[in-house]
């Protein structure tokens, strides 16, 4: 992420520090106080698909590895700067919280700080040869009478159960009342490890061989003068290789076409975050963008309720607004229920809405109510029921009566309860279970969906086919059906990034085929990454309790790469960006910490330093030459780039997407593959 200053640093040393000094920091570089105020008063989720640079205080050459973890304080202590990890383990989310840097080519190297546990009853020490925050050696005082040494491995052995391997523990006591200097020097597969200068404990693992380096604790300790050194040698060593990496970046971006700025307009006080739909609502056959901002009401991200909604085109001229705009009511930690379509088949699109407790249908070219009834009961069985009413979560389409357009309309609750609805909003049939953040509607039956929400299979006629709800315990938080392989007569899969229960392949029938607990697995998407390997490949990334980590899977649920570009969520959109059949993931529109990657997991396409929003992103098709435009906003202003070059060739790569009216915080973008004679950009 900071590969070219950490370079510098290895090269020439950071102010006067030797050459054989790979880092050193005192801490004193932060102001006293919450290191992730005032981000840290909002809702953590804000991070799951938004990207934030920090979450209050730039952090420099550090990166706060659990981001949604409010961890860490800074202060002095007897005239003396000192970094504090605050949350005891009621507050860490079955996880510790970590406060790294360092560069990923690191291998043989030593890590030194200064650390005062605040408690005996929790862990405090050092991370090394970190690869994600759940793939990294620890070295740690526990008990107030040992120091243990231990990887901790990326695949967990069961539900919120973290894997560990113990490489090596020996008797130390210690109290509260203090700093140790805690060292741990490795070179190779040995690891030593020394306490205020007297050897503890020595013990020979090679199963990293190289990483980042950090501290953490699983309870309040204080740490001071952290340093990394290593021998010239193993410097230079390092240096090499980080050029040589850097280089080979620079060409795959050289042969990229680069982000181009297309079209700018501001959204004075009508701007939001991550709560917009696209689709054509003025009739001139180019996509229009609706914004809506929300109130939250009664908990966290539950009662979400659409205050304004305002239609405007890309040239940014305000086609309608309905309700009050205000500029604290932009972002959100979750879906809104509207959507773009054209509900009765007419050739024009409709806005379709739950707010203040009806389900509307709305003029697309006006935003006036055309229809509305109101909204399902609460059931009375429900734990939280603030309201006689549902407000509803998300709106999707589906196709019910064998209109492949979709007529059919799918409203849900947070987590438990669906109702199918006419284009005549009239009830057709309801359904409960865990039913997760968005449904997939797919054609299994000829001429008709079928309907997986949740971990559940649903038919037309509201049947389920199949479930998985009382086995797996955690929500499905996106989910797709079809068929990755490189056999089109192929049966289709279920998969699912289950949250807590990781990622989760399902045949047709439920079955489950396999699952790998690679961490709290969501946003994911599908298209052709790796177009050296058969069929398409899914990608997902990780938020609670392991943020940023970056999973590429085949279809049959092998990892093909890992690792962790980020440390917060992203919607991890697919962009046809070359249009030779190469897709690219989108992380998100930041200069440094974004771009988009590729199926190795490198950022090949990197944005301008030309001050674009990077809050928010969406992908689609807006010059109609089949490649992916890329659109990037905050509250304020909306960018959009396009490529900075012509496509040559006399064929073009045009995937087959989700339609844009289901659209989703939480769907899997599905990109299937297509081709298309070339047709001229404007």
């Amino acid at each position: 992420m900071r590969s070219a200053m950490i370079a510098a640093m290895v090269l020439a040393g950071v102010g006067t520090l030797a050459g054989a000094d790979l880092f050193r920091d005192d801490f004193s570089r932060f102001p006293p106080g919450w290191l992730t105020s005032p981000v840290g008063t909002l809702n953590g989720a804000i991070q799951e698909y938004h990207y934030l640079p920090n979450r209050g205080v730039p952090l420099g050459p550090w990166e706060n590895a659990i981001s949604h973890l409010d961890a860490w304080v800074a202060g002095d202590e007897n005239g003396k700067p000192y970094l504090e990890e605050q949350l005891d383990r009621t507050a860490r989310q079955f996880t510790s919280p970590i406060f790294l840097t360092g560069d990923p080519e690191w291998d043989d190297y030593t890590v030194e700080v200064k650390v005062k546990p605040l408690t005996l009853a929790d862990m405090a020490g050092v991370v090394f040869r970190y690869h994600t925050n759940r793939d990294y050696y620890l070295c740690g005082m526990t008990g107030g009478n040992k120091v243990e040494l231990a990887q901790h491995l990326p695949i967990e052995p069961a539900l919120r159960v973290p894997g560990w391997k113990q490489i090596a523990e020996a008797d130390f006591r210690y109290d509260t009342e203090r700093y140790y200097v805690l060292k741990v020097e490795i070179a190779g597969p040995r690891i030593r490890v020394s306490v205020d200068g007297k050897a503890v404990l020595e013990a020979s693992d090679g199963e990293l061989p190289k990483g980042r380096a950090g501290v953490t604790a699983s309870g309040p300790a204080r740490f001071q003068d952290f340093r990394v050194t290593a021998t010239d040698r193993a410097a230079q060593e390092i240096a090499r290789r980080i050029r040589s990496r850097e280089e080979l970046l620079a060409r795959l971006r050289d042969d990229n076409p680069k982000p181009k700025l297309w079209k700018k307009f501001d959204t004075p006080g009508f701007g939001a975050g991550r709560n917009v739909r696209f689709g054509d609502l003025d009739g001139d056959g180019a996509p229009d963008m609706l914004i809506a901002q929300n109130i939250p009401r009664v908990q966290a991200d539950a009662f979400d309720q659409i205050s304004c909604l305002t239609a405007v085109t890309l040239d940014g001229r305000i086609l309608w607004q309905s309700g009050r705009p205000d500029p604290r009511n932009g972002l959100l930690t979750n879906d809104t229920p509207f959507q773009i379509h054209d509900i009765d088949g007419d050739g024009r699109n409709e806005v379709v809405v739950a707010r203040d407790f009806q389900l509307q249908i709305l003029d697309g070219r006006t935003g006036k109510i055309r229809q509305w009834v109101w909204m399902p009961k609460m059931p009375a069985a429900d734990s939280v029921h603030p309201y006689e009413r549902e407000n509803g979560d998300s709106i999707a389409f589906v196709n019910f009566s064998g209109n492949r357009d979709r007529h059919e309309i799918l409203v849900k609750d947070r987590y438990t309860h669906f109702w199918i609805y006419n284009n005549k909003l009239e009830l057709l049939w309801k359904g409960d279970g865990q039913t997760g953040h968005f449904p997939y509607p797919v054609e299994l039956d000829k001429g008709y969906d079928s309907l997986m929400i949740g971990y559940s299979l649903w038919n037309r006629n509201g049947v389920k086919q199949w479930s998985h709800d009382a086995d797996l315990h955690d929500h499905a938080d996106g989910i797709m059906v079809g068929n990755l392989s490189s056999d089109p007569k192929a049966e289709p899969r279920v998969y699912s990034s289950g949250s807590d229960e990781g990622f989760i392949v399902f045949d047709i029938r439920g079955t489950i085929l396999k699952q790998v607990r690679v961490g709290h697995n969501q946003s994911p998407s599908v298209a052709r990454y790796r177009p050296d390997l058969p069929g398409l490949q899914y990608i997902s990334v990780n938020f609670w309790k392991s943020p940023g980590i970056v999973t590429l899977f085949d279809g049959d649920g092998k990892i093909l790469a890992q690792d962790e570009p980020i440390h917060s969520g992203s919607p991890m959109l697919p962009v046809n960006w070359r249009g030779d059949g190469q897709e690219f993931c989108l992380l998100s529109g930041n200069i440094k910490e974004g771009g988009m990657i590729d199926g190795y997991l490198r950022r090949v396409v990197m944005f301008p330093d030309d001050g674009h929003p990077d809050l928010a992103a969406a992908v689609l098709d807006l010059t109609g030459d089949q490649r992916d435009e890329i659109v990037l906003w905050d509250e304020k202003r909306v960018w959009i780039y396009t490529q900075d070059r012509p496509f040559r060739g006399n064929r073009i790569y045009a995937p087959v997407r989700n339609p844009d009216y289901n659209d989703s915080n939480y769907r899997t973008t599905v990109s299937s593959p297509a081709w298309e004679q070339v047709r001229i950009k404007n």
